[in-house]
C-alpha cells in the first residue's frame, strides 16, 4: 500500500511528539551539523522505527524514496569537484536500495531499475545510469565514511521493518559489523579484543556523547568535546579532582586547547538537574538503539531499583540539609544519595536512569519516577528492590502498572513468630498470602515467602529471610540478580571525579556521567563479545579502564 499525505502526516507528527527525540538530529546538539553522518544515521533510525508502524507503510523501497534528505549537506562527502549529472541525494538512495537487496555488483541494480520504472521516477532518475557510472560513484565519488553510512542505514531499515512485520528482501544481520575486523577466532586474544574494542568504542561514543550539550553558544575557542574528554579523563584516575585533572589533561590530550578546571566546573554548574537527566536519558536511548540491533540484547526483562550513598560528608552542611541527608542505616552520618534503575538478569547491565534523592521524598515517588524512564526505554516485566522499599504503597503502585516484584520484608513481630515456628519444624521454606493495609479500607494483596539461608551465622529465627512477591515463588531466584547493581555501583563510583563542592547539580552530574561511562563500558563489552565470538557472557572481556582510555584517546572526545 502506497503512503498517503495523511499517513506521512501521522508518522512525522508522532515523531515530533516524542519527548525524547530530536529530529532532525543536527538540531539536537552543537556537536552535529547538516553534514554529520552520525546524525544522518540517527535520523534513519528514528524515522524508520515509527514509519513502519503505520499499516500503509509496508515497503522498504518506498521508505528509501520517502526518507527526508533535503536538509543534508553532501559537499564534504563528495569527492568530485565538478558538478555531475546525478546528484548525491539520488545516488545515496539508490545505493541504500542496492544494500537492502545485498547485490554484489551494480549490474543487478541497473537491471532492477530498468524493470521498475515507477521506482526510478520516485528515486529522481530522469534516465537510468549505466553500470560503470554507478561503480565510479560508489568507489570514487562517495567517501569511505559515506559508504559506511549507506551500509548502516540499509541494515537499520531492514531491522526496523522486520521488527514491524514488514516483508524485507533479505534477512538483516543482527551482528554489528565494524570495518577492519579480520579476526575469525572463537577465543580472541587480548590484542584482538583491544583492537576490536577500539573500533567499537569509537563508534559508540560518536553516537552517545552528542546528547550532552553545554549550550555555550557559537564561536567558542574550546571545542565542546574537550569538556567531555576532560570529564572522561577524570574518571580514569581514582579520586582525581577537576583542577588537578585539567592540568594533567593539557599534556595528555591531543587537543590544542583544553578547558581549565574552574571553567569546566562553572559550565557544569549551569546545567540544571532536569537538563542533566534529560541528556542522560537521550544518551542511554542512543546506546540501547545500538545494542538492540544484536540478537544478544534482551530488551524485555528485569530491572533493579536501588539507592546508593556517596562517602560520608564531614563538612558544614548548613543550607544544604535537604540535599546532604542521613544515611540509609540508622547512623549519625550525613551523605549525598543517588537512586538508579538498572537492567539486570540476562540483559547487559545498563543504568537506564539516575536521580538525586532529597529529604522528604517518598520511596513511592522515587520508584515511580525511575520506572517512568525505564518503561520508555525497555519493556519491564519484573522489579527487584531492596528492603528499604518495603512499603505497601510502593508495591500497590507496581501492581497498578502491571509489574511483578520481589522485595525483602522487614521482619516484624508476626514474621519473627512465623520464622520461629519454621525453625522448630526444621522447615526451609514457607509461603503464605498476606493483605497489606493501604488505608480507607483498601488493601494490597501480596505473597510472603520465607526462605532459610544456607550456612547462616545465626542459630535462631534470623536464619530466615522474608520476601514479598507478586510473581510466585519461582521468581524468587531472580532476586539474586540484584548483586549486579551493587557491583555496578562500585565501578560507577570508581569513574567519578573527586570534588569537595556542595553544589548539588555538580555532584549529581559527576554521578550521572559516571553512570554513562559505566553503561558505555558494558555496551562496548557486549558488542565486542558478539563481534568476536557471536555470543554474550556477563563476565566482561573488555576492561573498564581500557574502555575509558579508548574514549579519551581514539574518539576525538579526549
Amino acid at each position: 500500500m502506497a503512503p498517503t499525505l495523511r499517513s506521512r502526516q501521522i508518522t512525522f507528527r508522532k515523531i515530533a511528539r516524542q519527548p525524547y527525540t530530536d529530529w532532525p538530529a543536527y538540531n539536537s546538539t552543537p556537536l552535529y551539523d547538516r553534514a554529520s553522518l552520525t546524525a544522518l544515521e540517527s535520523d534513519v533510525r528514528v524515522v524508520s522505527e515509527v514509519w513502519f508502524t503505520h499499516p500503509s507503510h509496508d515497503s522498504v523501497e518506498q521508505f528509501v524514496c520517502e526518507l527526508p534528505l533535503t536538509y543534508f549537506r553532501f559537499e564534504s562527502h563528495d569527492c568530485y569537484e565538478n558538478s555531475t549529472y546525478y546528484d548525491m541525494e539520488t545516488l545515496l538512495r539508490v545505493f541504500v536500495l542496492k544494500e537492502l537487496h545485498e547485490w554484489e555488483h551494480e549490474t543487478a541494480l541497473v537491471s532492477y531499475l530498468k524493470n521498475h520504472p515507477e521506482l526510478c521516477e520516485q528515486l529522481g532518475f530522469e534516465s537510468i545510469p549505466d553500470q560503470s557510472t554507478l561503480w565510479r560513484s560508489w568507489h570514487d565519488r562517495f567517501t569511505a565514511d559515506l559508504r559506511e553510512t549507506v551500509e548502516a542505514a540499509a541494515r537499520t531499515i531492514l531491522i526496523k521493518a522486520q521488527n514491524a512485520g514488514v516483508a524485507v528482501p533479505r534477512e538483516p544481520a543482527r551482528k554489528l559489523q565494524y570495518h577492519g575486523n579480520e579476526s575469525g577466532e572463537s577465543d580472541p586474544d587480548d590484542q584482538t579484543t583491544l583492537k576490536q574494542a577500539e573500533k567499537i568504542t569509537d563508534h559508540v561514543s560518536r553516537i552517545v556523547f552528542p546528547a550532552f550539550s553545554l549550550d555555550r553558544g557559537e564561536g567558542c575557542a574550546i571545542h565542546e568535546n574537550a569538556y567531555w574528554g576532560l570529564q572522561t579523563y577524570l574518571g580514569l584516575r581514582e579520586s582525581l579532582a577537576a583542577n588537578e585533572g585539567a592540568r594533567s589533561f593539557v599534556y595528555e590530550s591531543t587537543r590544542e586547547r583544553t578547558p581549565l578546571g574552574h571553567a569546566h566546573r562553572d559550565h557544569i554548574r549551569n546545567l540544571s538537574i532536569p537538563e542533566v537527566r534529560e541528556m542522560y536519558r537521550q544518551s542511554i536511548r542512543q546506546l540501547i538503539n545500538e545494542v538492540a540491533e544484536t540478537e544478544e540484547f534482551f530488551r524485555a526483562g528485569i530491572v533493579a531499583i536501588d539507592i546508593t550513598e556517596a562517602d560520608p560528608f564531614t563538612g558544614d552542611r548548613t543550607g544544604h540539609e535537604d540535599e546532604i541527608i542521613g544515611t540509609k542505616e540508622n547512623t549519625d552520618e550525613y551523605t549525598y544519595q543517588w537512586a538508579t534503575v538498572q537492567l539486570v538478569g540476562n540483559a547487559v547491565p545498563l543504568v537506564l536512569d539516575a536521580r538525586p534523592v532529597r529529604k522528604g521524598e517518598s520511596r513511592e515517588e522515587i520508584v515511580g519516577d525511575l520506572l517512568d524512564s525505564a518503561e520508555e526505554l525497555v519493556h519491564v516485566d519484573n522489579v527487584l528492590m531492596d528492603r528499604e522499599f518495603d512499603s505497601q504503597h510502593v508495591l500497590e503502585m507496581l501492581s497498578q502498572r502491571g509489574l511483578s516484584y520481589v522485595v525483602p520484608k522487614r521482619m516484624q513481630t508476626s514474621e519473627k513468630a512465623q520464622a520461629k515456628r519454621l525453625l522448630q519444624r526444621d522447615q526451609d521454606r514457607y509461603e503464605t498470602d498476606r493483605k497489606l493495609h493501604l488505608g480507607k479500607n483498601e488493601w494490597h494483596e501480596t505473597t510472603l515467602i520465607y526462605r532459610r539461608k544456607e550456612d547462616s551465622e545465626y542459630d535462631d529465627h534470623r536464619q530466615y529471610s522474608v520476601f514479598m512477591t507478586k510473581c510466585g515463588s519461582g521468581h524468587l531466584t531472580e532476586y539474586g540478580y540484584r548483586w549486579e547493581i551493587e557491583s555496578g555501583y562500585r565501578s560507577i563510583k570508581r569513574f567519578m571525579a573527586a570534588t569537595t563542592s556542595k553544589n548539588f547539580g555538580l555532584r549529581f552530574f559527576y554521578f550521572a556521567f559516571a553512570c554513562l561511562l559505566y553503561s558505555i563500558w558494558r555496551a562496548v563489552d557486549l558488542l565486542v563479545q558478539v563481534e568476536l565470538t557471536g555470543e554474550y557472557e556477563h563476565s566482561p572481556i573488555v576492561t573498564a579502564d581500557n574502555t575509558l582510555t579508548l574514549l579519551k584517546k581514539e574518539t576525538g572526545i579526549g
